[in-house]
């Protein structure tokens, strides 16, 4: 299967994500354009969404998939990311590296399971690579099965793990993908990329 990507800059894909994320149920609070605005603002970032045909027209097409990382650095001063970077001290080396957060994604419900999730990662290593970026580090929940499985399949390690004793399911697990040329050579998903108009 041939996946359609765009880039989109940050006013465009900000607006697109909070379209996106009505077709969520796991989370309890969407993202808002004006959360995505305040997080990536004068940072270094990539906002990729992928784009499918709709069942019942095929000549319309919608954003079914996103994913946004950004540069993390050691010294945050954003109070989540600084809790972060604490989290991961002793797990990521962040000194004389450039480490990019896998911050958020997703994929409509009707269009899983059609490799738009792995087509989207592919594409932000190779973006993340092509700008010096040195790993990619991710964050989700034990509970999120589909997720933990896509990243073990693409060879993403487990580099901590914090056990919520009240709840397992709520448990956080810290991956990380050290980036290199080999790795992008690699890929698998066949993807057409596409920058969205300005």
């Amino acid at each position: 299967m041939e996946h359609r990507i765009r880039h989109y800059e940050l006013e465009q894909g900000a607006l697109e994500i909070q379209y996106i994320e009505e077709f969520f149920g796991e989370f309890p609070r969407k993202k808002t354009a004006s959360d995505i605005l305040a997080r990536l603002a004068g940072r270094h970032h990539c906002i990729l969404m992928a784009e499918g045909a709709l069942p019942d027209d095929p000549s319309v097409v919608v954003p079914v998939s996103y994913k946004v990382g950004h540069e993390l650095h050691a010294h945050e001063t954003e109070p989540k990311l600084a809790d972060l970077v604490a989290r991961l001290h002793g797990a990521v080396r962040f000194e004389g590296r450039r480490i990019l957060y896998s911050w958020i994604g997703g994929t409509r419900r009707d269009w899983r399971g059609q490799g738009h999730f792995r087509a989207l990662t592919e594409e932000q290593e190779a973006w993340a690579l092509s700008q010096g970026f040195d790993e990619v580090v991710v964050k989700t929940k034990n509970r999120f099965f589909e997720m933990r499985a896509t990243l073990d399949h693409l060879q993403f390690e487990v580099i901590k793990y914090e056990r919520n004793h009240s709840d397992n399911h709520e448990s956080k697990v810290y991956l990380s993908k050290r980036l290199s040329r080999d790795l992008v050579s690699r890929h698998r998903s066949r993807r057409t990329v596409v920058k969205a108009p300005a």
